[in-house]
């Protein structure tokens, strides 16, 4: 059986989730996309390229069913299926923008739940579906962090939390890889500002309720922001490094 190399992508239906799926496209590689509905675009491009493709629906917010599927899915291949295997944790939520109290509590839960938990639940069942595959070092997780998991802005504490929370988890899950002889290498990227549908939301925000309010229109009238094909393709680029892993915490800008 002729092997190719696995790719998992969260947030896999629009933005910059859907662009990295549709640029890991190839006949080498299998692509699994994961959310909560199935992307056209892609179908069709996996379709017309001849590359294989598997969508599967599931809500994030809700991870614990997407992580036992995909343990599942992972136990079941036979043995030398894959030459190497990477899992992308890039789907995020954003609770309406303004203070905890002000904000829903189930807005809340949804964005640390999507960021965070399924971050760590899909981690769990990859690392453990893929143990046994002979892969060496050919594993990699590439969790998609942000800047505000960095640095504290008001208005975004349940994202800011869940973005921190995954670069520690990463900080946490190499040091474990480390003590094996087959690690994957893990890295928790921050991926610049792109114009996705959490910049729109920011910018529509309550100037009241989100001080940060005109540095996010500011981002889009200058001209700062990358579109979602142009920092896929810095991501993806950052992920066939030579030295992925080395450094945990970084940047897309990094050197």
């Amino acid at each position: 059986m002729t092997q190719v190399a696995l790719y998992i992508v969260t947030g896999s239906s629009r933005g910059m989730g859907e662009a990295m799926a549709r640029q890991l496209l190839s006949p080498q590689h299998l692509v699994i996309g994961i959310a909560r509905h199935a992307s056209p675009a892609l179908t069709a491009a996996a379709k017309a390229q001849g590359a294989p493709l598997a969508q599967w629906t599931h809500d994030l917010s809700h991870p614990l069913a997407a992580a036992e599927a995909l343990l599942a899915w992972l136990q079941s291949q036979p043995a030398n299926a894959f030459n190497s295997a990477t899992l992308i944790n890039n789907a995020g939520m954003l609770a309406q923008p303004g203070p905890v109290d002000e904000a829903t509590l189930a807005e809340l839960s949804a964005t640390v739940r999507v960021g965070l938990e399924a971050t760590l639940l899909l981690s769990s069942a990859f690392l453990r579906g893929t143990a046994a595959m002979g892969l060496g070092n050919g594993r990699r997780i590439l969790n998609i962090s942000s800047g505000l998991g960095r640095r504290a802005m008001a208005g975004s504490a349940a994202y800011c939390a869940a973005k921190a929370g995954m670069d520690n988890l990463a900080r946490a899950m190499a040091l474990d890889e480390a003590e094996r002889p087959d690690a994957a290498a893990i890295v928790s990227l921050a991926p610049g500002i792109i114009d996705t549908d959490m910049q729109r939301q920011l910018r529509a925000a309550d100037p009241s309720r989100f001080p940060d309010h005109e540095v996010f229109v500011n981002f889009k009238t200058t001209g700062q922001l990358l579109s979602a094909d142009d920092a896929a393709t810095k991501v993806l680029r950052y992920l066939s490094r030579g030295d992925f892993g080395r450094k945990v915490i970084a940047d897309v800008r990094d050197v």
